[in-house]
């Protein structure tokens, strides 16, 4: 396709943040798209708005149906719909902690598996899951959104080799940290204990800074344009020059290294 006639994008979670930047960048790289959100919301910028839930199986089956409706086709399916959880692991009841991977993972899995018939038929097509570098490192305080986040990371490589003969290709997208409205995109525990209270505070004002300080929402946008249009896509792209320092960390530096660094990073004791 031309420029001017990329594809289909569908983009989950495209209401507000790193979903509505990376709408807007895939529309102005050349293809139709259309984002979801959970309540109805008017176009956004020439994107068309559909509603969905992709912790409904149903929601999310009517969502892809709407789309073939209206353009015939999916090409590019991006998986950007998640949420945060800040706390230490134990604070969460286990409903809470399913609730986040209802989401996070899930979710990711619940439109993947509406889109493939889909693109199978067309003998092409692309799916983009929104990983995290906390999906690469561990994550104090965040232990549960680091699980989902690790989670999507072996479903997504997993699955593409699955289904790299049918013309498909699955890549991951790791943003670092993003300038996204911190209190939006948080929850928090539903059984908090006093024993973490002061830490847990401390974690709290150690995310507000780094969020401040993090790279624009724009960065992700254009890493996805940019996994979206490679002729031969790599496995997984970093968004930022952060992302790309972890990734290298945890690469190649010994893991005690790891360890220390990162205990010093989220300000914790040796």
């Amino acid at each position: 396709m031309s420029k001017t006639e990329r594809g289909i994008a569908l983009v989950t979670g495209a209401s507000s943040g790193i979903g509505l930047v990376t709408a807007r960048a895939l529309r102005r790289a050349g293809y139709r798209v259309f984002g979801t959100s959970r309540k109805p919301m008017p176009a956004q910028d020439g994107i068309t708005m559909l509603i969905c839930d992709v912790t409904d199986d149903a929601s999310t089956q009517k969502v892809v149906d709407e789309v073939l409706d209206r353009a015939g086709r999916i090409d590019l399916l991006v998986n950007n719909a998640g949420i945060g959880l800040l706390g230490a692991a134990e604070e969460s009841t286990t409903e809470q902690a399913k609730a986040v991977f209802d989401v996070n993972v899930f979710g990711t899995i619940r439109m993947t598996n509406a889109v493939l018939p889909v693109m199978r038929r067309q003998g092409r097509g692309r799916i983009i899951n929104l990983s995290s570098i906390l999906g690469l490192i561990p994550a104090p305080f965040n232990a549960l959104y680091a699980s989902t986040k690790h989670a999507v990371e072996g479903y997504s490589e997993s699955l593409d080799h699955e289904v790299r003969t049918q013309g498909i290709r699955i890549v991951l997208v790791e943003p670092g940290v993003t300038r996204t409205s911190f209190e939006e995109n948080i929850t928090r525990p539903d059984q908090p204990l006093a024993v973490y209270d002061t830490v847990r505070a401390d974690a709290e004002r150690l995310m507000r800074e780094i969020v401040a300080k993090g790279d624009a929402p724009e960065v992700v946008a254009e890493t996805v344009v940019k996994a979206a249009n490679a002729a031969s896509p790599k496995r997984r792209y970093t968004a930022g020059k952060a992302a790309g320092q972890v990734r290298f960390i945890r690469r190649f530096l010994p893991e005690s290294v790891v360890d220390r660094n990162l205990r010093k990073f989220n300000r914790l004791p040796d």
